[in-house]
């Protein structure tokens, strides 16, 4: 396990320029974004040759894409958003083979119009649920039919808000094209540090099984409202790193939430947790 990164953390102007910086901080994983190719992150379309350059600057570079986000909002309450969204989403299924990725990011929803991230009261009713599930069947047919697999993570503001409710989409859904991405951030107990452990017990023995994907962000107060850099927060990274290995995770552990500027010092503390806990007899 390694740390890799959201490459949209870094602005340049090209794909090559996005890509060697990448590798000038030390990454060889990233999760990428068609925004680092100059394109929409849900294009409407998107040639076979761009697919395939895109994947050859990275196999060039010898960075793997370890996933591609796709996320739009998949209960918006306008129906006409969502299947926007899919649309787009089978352009970029189509893709991944020739990028060089399985997986794809996707993002539960929420009733609020104006952002996908963004928490609404009526997240919690049926009638949201029914949005959520109607729109992954259409998404999980796509991702049959282009063999790729989606990973969805709990977040607060969303539909999916917790690792039960995480639990009970995979139960239901029953499909081996539906995963998890783990975001210990994500699961902290707003007010409550003390319970942090015990709720990424719960997270872990609910889905480690279905982990795909790790991503690695901090939260920066007790009423987790403020999300930075890893290491520089309320979470406990040795713990968080035990739990992945505990349930075989191989992965990257893919940082994102802060400033290029961050990135040094937050890589080095992730590498320091990793040895840490790698070394432990």
């Amino acid at each position: 396990m390694n740390p890799g990164i959201f490459a949209k953390t870094f602005q340049r102007a090209t794909l090559p320029e996005v890509l060697d910086t990448v590798r000038s901080f030390g990454f060889t994983e990233i999760q990428f974004n068609m925004s680092c190719a100059g394109l929409p992150s849900l294009p409407d379309e998107l040639s076979q040759a761009t697919a395939r350059r895109i994947g050859q600057e990275l196999q060039q570079r010898g960075i793997r894409m370890s996933a591609v986000s796709g996320t739009f909002n998949m209960i918006h309450p306008d129906p006409l958003e969502r299947e926007k969204g899919l649309t787009s989403l089978a352009v970029l299924a189509a893709a991944c083979r020739d990028m060089g990725t399985s997986v794809i990011t996707l993002c539960t929803g929420t009733l609020d119009a104006g952002s996908m991230w963004a928490y609404h009261p009526g997240n919690a009713s049926p009638e949201a649920w029914r949005a959520l599930t109607a729109s992954l069947e259409q998404a999980l047919l796509l991702a049959e039919q282009q063999g790729v697999q989606l990973a969805i993570e709990p977040e607060p503001a969303n539909v999916v808000a917790s690792a039960p409710l995480a639990r009970r989409l995979l139960d239901e859904m029953q499909s081996p094209r539906l995963k998890i991405i783990m975001d210990a951030a994500n699961l902290y107990p707003a007010g409550r540090p003390q319970e942090l452990s015990a709720v990424l017990e719960e997270a872990f023995h609910l889905l480690g099984e279905d982990i795909i994907l790790a991503h690695a962000k901090d939260v920066l107060d007790e009423a987790g409202t403020r999300f930075g850099a890893a290491g520089q927060g309320l979470i406990h990274y040795e713990h968080y790193i035990e739990l992945l290995l505990r349930c075989g995770y191989q992965g990257p552990l893919i940082m994102h939430g802060l400033e290029e500027r961050e990135v040094p010092g937050s890589r080095d503390f992730l590498n320091r947790k990793l040895a840490a806990v790698q070394n432990k007899p």
